[in-house]
């Protein structure tokens, strides 16, 4: 995460689900699992940061997202879902919410609920009064003014893995501080079920990122608990995670983090449910909004967001506001795999999430988005001219007047 003021807790996640209809490759006891790690270029901090140690054997591997096919999970041994996660307030609002069988699922658990802002169409909400000063922000580096898909193809170190473990994976250990940057205080304390090889982002094969944000997503089948974390480092004693924060995520609630707190990422929100994913593109459907950076966010912040910018300036858009592609919009051109992006786009939406590059969305690596990269990164750019900041909510500010940010 970029610039992070006030303590972030890294969103921990963890999904009790059955049975990954989608992840990567089937995990085996100790395994790695086969994940696409994550992403250079991605929005949020190059923090520091010693790189991270192999951890011990066991903890059985997880499946990991990124390439279609079986959702892998790994075996055995003792239970839980660990830590205890913060309470929140209630979700923001902002469009319809979607039909209980149209939310997306992975691992047998759906992705929040059909009133969650993650899953809320929100094609009819009014353009944002500040709309054009939030599109010249987010248009800050003439170089990034188009979409750019923040994942890879063949390249384990582009997007976000995550990993679907079972209920009974192994609980292991989670201390804090890494970088200098310690979020203790606003994280869900472990010990969780995270295999010791679970994928990290920006991870090369079997190398460990050394810097970067260095998220690890995990789904707890059952439980449908979802466990992330920020500044992920292994460590072999005692054996688990050293990151700088913590956060975990019951999908079956709509929850937000408290008033303030961080997460995963800088706008206290959990990252999972917005990334895009190849399955649901083959599928034929996205039903949530996607996550996208940009360079500087304001402080202040839209629900379901909880966590402040660092900029006093309200020219600058809050963490958690939404923006959607136009409807008039001619995506006719487009391959039918982009045109099922689009849709989404037009529907759902991006959910601001993080600093970073400008108009990059989060995902997860598979090969078979190679075509989709090349058209919109060469063939067919999609400008960031064609895209309209919405209003989904009153904003939280950190700065100046109550109202001196909406």
């Amino acid at each position: 995460m970029a610039n992070r003021t006030g303590c972030w807790v890294l969103a921990l996640l963890a999904l009790a689900a059955c049975g990954e209809e989608s992840s990567g490759g089937a995990g085996g006891g100790g395994g790695t699992g086969s994940a696409a790690a994550a992403g250079a270029g991605s929005g949020g901090d190059a923090g520091g940061g010693a790189a991270g140690s192999g951890g011990g054997a066991g903890g059985g591997g997880a499946g990991t997202g990124g390439a279609a096919g079986t959702g892998g999970a790994a075996g055995g041994g003792g239970a839980g879902a660990g830590g205890a996660g913060a309470s929140g307030g209630s979700a923001g609002s902002g469009g319809g919410a979607g039909s209980a069988a149209a939310l997306p699922v992975v691992g047998g658990c759906t992705v929040f609920q059909p009133d969650s802002p993650w899953n809320a169409d929100i094609s009819a909400a009014p353009v944002h009064p500040r709309h054009a000063q939030y599109l010249a922000a987010f248009d800050e580096d003439p170089g990034e003014r188009t979409v750019h898909l923040d994942l890879g193809s063949t390249e384990t170190y582009y997007g976000i893995p995550y990993s679907v473990v079972p209920e009974a994976q192994p609980l292991v250990s989670i201390t804090y501080g890494v970088g200098g940057e310690n979020y203790a205080n606003e994280s869900d304390p472990g010990p969780f079920p995270i295999p010791l090889d679970a994928p990290i982002e920006g991870q090369d094969g079997s190398v460990d990122p050394s810097s970067g944000d260095r998220h690890v997503l995990v789904i707890q089948q059952g439980s449908c608990i979802l466990y992330e974390l920020y500044h992920a480092v292994r460590t072999a004693s005692p054996a688990g995670f050293r990151c700088s924060s913590s956060a975990r995520w019951d999908l079956k609630l709509n929850s937000t983090r408290p008033a303030g707190w961080t997460s995963a990422d800088a706008a206290g929100l959990p990252i999972f449910p917005g990334l895009l994913r190849y399955e649901e593109l083959a599928a034929g459907a996205i039903r949530h909004a996607l996550r996208v950076t940009a360079p500087r966010a304001q402080r202040a912040y839209i629900a379901p967001a909880s966590h402040f910018g660092p900029n006093d300036d309200a020219t600058l858009p809050p963490y958690g506001v939404r923006l959607r592609l136009r409807a008039d919009f001619d995506d006719s051109a487009y391959s039918p795999l982009a045109r099922v992006l689009l849709t989404a786009l037009k529907r759902y939406g991006l959910i601001y999430a993080d600093q970073g590059s400008g108009w990059y969305v989060s995902g997860t690596s598979n090969p078979a988005l190679e075509p989709l990269i090349e058209e919109l990164h060469q063939t067919r750019p999609l400008p960031s001219s064609a895209f309209e900041f919405v209003v989904t909510g009153t904003a939280v500010c950190g700065h100046g007047a109550p109202g001196a940010c909406n």
